[in-house]
């Protein structure tokens, strides 16, 4: 069995700080083979920055995606031809930079991740449901684990994109909204299903940001600075395990984990294997 985490969208420093310390402990826990983080927030919420991503893949992440945010930072740019595994939503036109799917190789097994931005609520962009279709047109038959992760507003459109890709793809996991459902399934074809698997970062927030300019943008409608918030901190997540001769998703497991920076050990997570003291 082929098991695959992956981190929902990584917000400010409270995200990446998780990172840094929970994902090589969990990839040892659950024996994971593919770690797959969204990191478009991982900037203060609003992007990447290549010093970012490129700690990002350090900490044990495999394959980084993104969705409406990822060109909030212009440095971002020039970065996409160095590092293709930063993918940004293949439905962007011609001409933005880098690629929106990739193929890797663990030992023997190849897995594609696919990263699709939704457009209902967003930016009107490309079809992602063609451009879907024409990303596995291009994949080599061998190719039988992929991985879409769909960044969408409307949880129509998550579900549209399940039903399309139904039996086509090991899983479509949603992201963008920051908010874990609990809609998680496994479809009688073999796909895997998350509306959204919600927010790595602070929780004591809204949607990751301080509560206050939040609230003041809601109650006068005047705009407001937004500042990420630093309470509660959580991984949120899934753990996926995927039959790598079929493709086919067998089980599928939410995560939303508590992080401490100063009480955390990684003991906490992958057990304590040390013999009792007398």
């Amino acid at each position: 069995m082929f098991t695959i985490l992956y981190v929902a969208d990584v917000c400010g420093q409270a995200g990446r700080q998780v990172c840094s310390h929970m994902i090589k402990p969990l990839r040892q826990k659950y024996g994971v083979d593919y770690v797959v983080a969204n990191v478009e927030n991982a900037a203060g919420g609003f992007g990447i920055t290549p010093e970012m991503s490129i700690k990002a893949f350090a900490y044990g992440i495999d394959m980084q995606t993104s969705g409406n945010h990822i060109w909030d930072r212009v440095d971002i740019l020039d970065y996409f031809d160095k590092r293709p595994k930063l993918l940004r939503p293949a439905n962007y036109p011609p001409g933005a930079p880098g690629v929106g799917s990739w193929v890797d190789t663990v030992g023997n097994v190849k897995i594609c991740v696919m990263n699709l931005m939704g457009r209902t609520y967003m930016k009107d962009i490309d079809c992602p449901f063609r451009i879907a279709d024409r990303e596995l047109g291009r994949l080599d038959p061998e190719v039988k684990i992929i991985f879409v992760d769909f960044h969408a507003e409307a949880t129509s459109e998550k579900q549209a994109m399940l039903y399309y890709l139904d039996g086509k793809v090991s899983a479509v996991i949603g992201s963008h909204t920051h908010v874990q459902t609990v809609d998680d399934q496994i479809t009688t074809r073999g796909t895997a299903y998350l509306t959204d698997a919600g927010m790595t970062g602070p929780h004591d927030s809204i949607i990751g940001m301080q509560k206050g300019p939040s609230l003041g943008r809601f109650l006068t409608g005047m705009p407001k600075r937004f500042t990420t918030a630093t309470g509660d901190i959580k991984l949120s997540g899934v753990l996926l395990r995927v039959d790598p001769a079929s493709g086919r998703a067998e089980s599928i497991e939410k995560l939303r984990l508590d992080f401490d920076l100063e009480t955390f050990k990684p003991a906490d997570i992958v057990g304590d294997e040390q013999e009792p003291q007398e």
